[in-house]
């Protein structure tokens, strides 16, 4: 059996939700769990003793809840968190407190699958401290919790901001500027007045027939290019191949 690369840690009072997960996790080798807890005292604990790089955890334990726990622990010395919980209300704190997901139970495998692809992109992209911060967006059907990464091109759309990720979009009431210094960090640049680019998701940069640039992405977008952006939107492609 080949070794495992991460470790989990899952904090749940529930037997019967931690076995879930664990269930649910059988499938990525990568991953060992190194230890259950069933409240906040002991997963403090076990986050000194064990140094998971990941942890399940449940928001309402008894006595401390998640929330504490990040709290009394410092998102900064957390590890990836994916809060657990009944409730969807909790969504805006989850993100609040900077966890990378949050599962509804009971969780179904494709929702699991969906979250241990944003763990395994982050995991490998960067250390833990330096996770991507995520952004909560509201749905027909709930709330949804998007890491940075996963947004290729961000379009400005009245008093709302329009978030690509490959072919799908979510709706954001947060002005074009507003968001433009949450995610520039990240390696958004301008495109034109109107748009916004994650850098890393240029597959190229092409000339159309009428002599306008655009950036074609990796998930088959075209996004113009305006003639006041173009150096350097140009020079921060550039910059990544060097």
């Amino acid at each position: 059996m080949p070794k495992a690369d991460w470790t989990v840690l899952i904090a749940d009072d529930e037997p019967a939700a931690r076995k879930g997960v664990q269930q649910l996790l059988a499938a990525y080798s990568d991953f060992v769990v190194a230890g259950e807890c069933r409240d906040g005292t002991e997963v403090l604990a076990a986050l000194d003793n064990l140094k998971p790089d990941l942890v399940f955890l449940d928001i309402q334990m008894p006595g401390l809840d998640g929330f504490e726990v990040i709290r009394r622990r410092t998102p900064e010395r957390m590890p990836l968190v994916v809060f657990l919980t009944a409730y969807d209300q909790f969504a805006i704190r989850a993100f609040e407190a900077q966890a990378l997901d949050y599962l509804l139970k009971p969780v179904t495998e494709s929702r699991f699958a969906a979250t241990m692809k944003r763990v395994i992109r982050q995991l490998k992209a960067a250390a833990p401290t330096s996770r991507d911060p995520a952004i909560v967006v509201t749905t027909a059907r709930g709330t949804t919790v998007l890491s940075v990464r996963e947004i290729d091109w961000i379009e400005s759309a009245d008093n709302y901001a329009r978030l690509w990720t490959g072919e799908r979009s979510y709706l954001l009431r947060e002005s074009l500027r507003v968001l433009e210094a949450r995610v520039r960090p990240r390696g958004f640049e301008r495109a034109h007045r109107r748009a916004l680019i994650r850098v890393d998701g240029v597959r190229e940069l092409a000339w159309t027939k009428s002599g306008d640039l655009v950036a074609v992405l990796q998930s088959g977008a075209r996004v113009p290019i305006s003639r006041r952006r173009r150096a350097a939107f140009a020079a921060a492609v550039r910059s990544l191949t060097k």
